[in-house]
């Protein structure tokens, strides 16, 4: 089967770490089956070309070859924070010639969009125009948040029911994709997977030796996006609550994005300075260090998916708290979740934890798959919906 991805949330040269699941998971789907990935590269990052042509020469920004896969980067022009229900026309027309050469020459036998909007609503459109199904990857907060933009929310609505498959990270993100209007017959749950020979447990002390965490107060460390809905405020207001009482802990926020300098400012009018550290983006390979350091991950977010980060935690032995959003509670025990946006819980469950760093935690009934398993799942419903396309190739 040969499958074409089309996808903003891919690495490319200007953001080599950016959304690494998706290359693991198409990663591994590669290994059995052709693919080839249209991963669109924003105007607004392209200001970082010159820099990319000195790294990697100007070609990369077009057009590269990574893990057996051919990789383009064509340029997404839109309007940036306005008109937002235009972006996937925007999409649509930045893609177009790249993606009718790469079906000429490729010759796929199935499209897969991931992320609803724009990515899914422009990818049901191009296949439709050259008569190949296709199928929408949903991640969580592209659907979960559409209703705060109206017109977003009604393109994303357009693409559930469009396409001819709707694949969900969990069961909660599948339930609301119907309840939007995707039709419950196509859409299905894939889990995402984890990358077993590099999330595994290993000892601590040297894990914080490698990040050079001198301190041996207990560790907290986030994992994520440094934006809004990732509950990184609920995370410091819990903290300074502990730090008022006298809890001995340390944090380190790891990540990058748009909050960073007020959080930057909020740690030092919090009086956290010195207890809690902006640690920065992390490569992929890089993570188990931060996770086998760690005496708990925190994820306070206010929506999501499933989050890789929770499954890769839990990968390397490490206990988690978590807000009760999304398919979390698909994942977790009930004593490693609190309401979204309740700071003090967050700091009660937290105080639990450091009340015995030593207690096993409690083991969740979910076991997260590999990348390799994920993607043979992904395919099975891929192969379903292409088969009738590739029948009638064949005649």
């Amino acid at each position: 089967m040969r499958i074409l991805a089309i996808t903003n949330l891919y690495p490319n040269p200007l953001q080599p770490q950016r959304a690494s699941f998706n290359r693991a998971q198409l990663r591994a789907l590669a290994c059995q089956h052709g693919v080839e990935v249209i991963a669109p590269v924003a105007w607004t990052c392209r200001r970082g070309a010159r820099r990319a042509r000195s790294e990697g020469g100007s070609g990369a920004l077009r057009r590269r070859i990574s893990d057996g896969m051919v990789i383009h980067h064509p340029v997404f022009a839109y309007t940036p924070k306005i008109l937002r229900g235009w972006y996937g026309v925007f999409f649509q027309q930045s893609v177009r010639a790249c993606f009718h050469r790469v079906v000429r020459e490729f010759r796929p036998d199935v499209v897969l969009g991931c992320w609803a909007y724009p990515d899914g609503w422009a990818a049901v459109r191009l296949a439709r125009e050259v008569g190949l199904p296709v199928a929408i990857k949903a991640h969580g907060s592209d659907v979960l948040s559409a209703a705060e933009y109206p017109a977003r929310c009604r393109r994303t609505i357009e693409a559930l029911r469009g396409a001819d498959a709707v694949l969900c990270v969990s069961r909660d993100l599948a339930a609301k994709a119907v309840a939007m209007g995707a039709d419950r017959a196509c859409v299905h749950t894939v889990y995402n997977g984890i990358e077993s020979g590099l999330f595994h447990p290993g000892p601590k002390q040297p894990a914080r030796e490698h990040l050079w965490i001198r301190s041996a107060d207990p560790l907290i460390v986030f994992v994520g996006n440094l934006v809004p809905v990732k509950g990184i405020d609920v995370l410091l207001d819990a903290l300074a609550v502990l730090a008022r009482e006298g809890t001995k802990c340390q944090a380190a926020i790891v990540g990058e994005g748009s909050l960073r300098p007020k959080l930057q400012s909020r740690i030092e009018t919090l009086g956290l300075t010195g207890r809690v550290w902006l640690a920065g983006g992390c490569p992929q390979d890089q993570l188990p260090h931060w996770y086998r350091a760690a005496s708990l991950v925190v994820l306070p977010s206010r929506s999501e998916g499933l989050p890789n980060v929770l499954l890769e935690a839990s990968a390397c032995g490490t206990p988690w708290i978590a807000s009760r959003v999304g398919g979390i509670p698909e994942i977790a025990p009930a004593d490693a979740m609190f309401e979204p946006g309740d700071a003090p819980a967050l700091a009660e469950r937290i105080r639990s934890a450091m009340s015995f760093p030593d207690r096993p935690s409690a083991a969740p009934a979910f076991r997260p798959p590999s990348w390799e398993e994920s993607a043979r799942t992904l395919a099975a419903v891929l192969c379903r919906i292409a088969s009738p396309n590739r029948a009638n190739l064949a005649a």
